[in-house]
């Protein structure tokens, strides 16, 4: 890495030159590409109101070319994160400090585990991991927070000196399956017949279809847009994406979006969406019109199931939380995310209760291993 890098922070991954930012992107996870961070600035889903400001934190070669990248925002609150520091903030401000504004390193609303540090020169991840730092330093931050890092980033910033936090989720793995009938094979008889009859159940009286490209209209945009803003009001009090950022979805990444919709003599009445990747199948958002037993399951587990197997995909990743995934063949997987606390006493307290709690969830995966709908002798890891 030369001496003449120059570390930059901006207020907008969209103002930033497409295609540098997606050389350090690569073209693997969709969350973290130049197109989807900035259909959400765009759609005014972050930005002015929201609690998310853009702060991207870029590093430049010499001759001005970007070599590393991070999505990083300015965020007054802890909502859609999914990594939970709401007793981290109220224990800082009472003791008379401001957990707010924190820099957030993440992809905003999407528990998706990939790559923080953006890379084009992985000579250039200590610098670009010193000038988020710096940011925080500088600007009197409380912390910063890399979240849902893969295994790898987790090393880097681990090496800085950062605090590592583990978290769970479920994610389906594809072992060479050419059908959905090879992956019931696997399960034991009686969860065998448990999904066979959840599935029928779903289906039955429903047309179920799989949009992608050109096929994604506005009419299915509006259904989804009803959809989501129920289960959004429902979840979170209100929806965190506006109606505009699923339009310019369709327009700009309809190649590497799945939407998936249940219709009742033609009338939509449940969606489920998705985004592709390399090699996962990333199911994000859900919501539906009719209480339809089991169709949760169908669309956001089953089909997507379906799907990856039909694209050659090694993995379904269905979102945060959510144990019930577990007898419907989703195996338990650790999730990693760093953190930066200049203050000394702050950062010890916080590194006794993420040590307490990364033994206790390595505890709990070990015992979720355990039950799992695979028969005994079959790969459950």
């Amino acid at each position: 890495m030369s001496d003449a890098a120059t570390v930059r922070l901006s207020d907008s991954v969209g103002a930033l030159d497409k295609a540098q930012w997606d050389a350090c992107a690569g073209p693997d996870n969709p969350f973290i590409c130049h197109d989807f961070l900035s259909i959400l600035e765009e759609s005014g889903s972050v930005g002015p109101g929201t609690g998310w400001s853009p702060a991207p934190i870029t590093v430049s070669d010499d001759a001005g070319h970007l070599v590393a990248a991070a999505p990083a925002y300015l965020k007054s609150h802890s909502q859609g994160e999914y990594v939970f520091d709401h007793g981290w903030a109220d224990a800082w401000e009472r003791a008379g400090g401001n957990y707010y504004p924190k820099l957030q390193i993440a992809a905003p609303f999407s528990p998706v585990p990939g790559p923080r540090l953006l890379l084009r020169d992985e000579a250039a991840g200590p610098t670009l991991i010193a000038g988020l730092e710096a940011v925080t330093d500088q600007n009197g931050l409380s912390s910063a927070h890399a979240t849902f890092l893969t295994p790898e980033q987790c090393d880097d910033f681990r090496a800085a000196g950062w605090l590592i936090r583990q978290g769970n989720q479920f994610h389906w793995v594809n072992d060479g399956y050419a059908t959905f009938d090879d992956f019931l094979a696997v399960l034991s008889s009686r969860h065998r017949k448990d999904m066979r009859k959840e599935r029928a159940k779903a289906q039955e009286g429903l047309e179920i279809l799989h949009l992608t490209g050109s096929d994604l209209k506005e009419a299915h945009w509006d259904a989804f847009w009803r959809f989501y803003q129920d289960t959004g009001s429902r979840k979170w009090g209100h929806p965190y994406l506006t109606r505009s950022f699923f339009s310019l979805l369709g327009e700009r990444m309809a190649d590497k979006t799945l939407l998936m919709i249940a219709q009742r003599d033609g009338r939509p009445i449940a969606g489920a969406l998705n985004l592709i990747g390399a090699d996962t199948l990333y199911g994000r958002y859900w919501g539906c019109s009719e209480d339809v037993p089991f169709l949760h399951f169908e669309l956001c587990y089953y089909q997507a199931i379906d799907a990856a197997i039909a694209r050659g995909l090694s993995k379904v990743e269905a979102g945060a939380q959510g144990e019930h995934k577990l007898s419907r063949g989703y195996r338990p997987v650790p999730t990693f995310s760093a953190h930066y606390i200049p203050n000394a006493s702050f950062r010890r307290a916080v590194a006794d209760y993420v040590e307490r709690e990364a033994m206790a969830l390595t505890d709990d995966r070990e015992w979720l291993g355990e039950r799992t709908p695979f028969r005994k002798g079959e790969s459950a890891v």
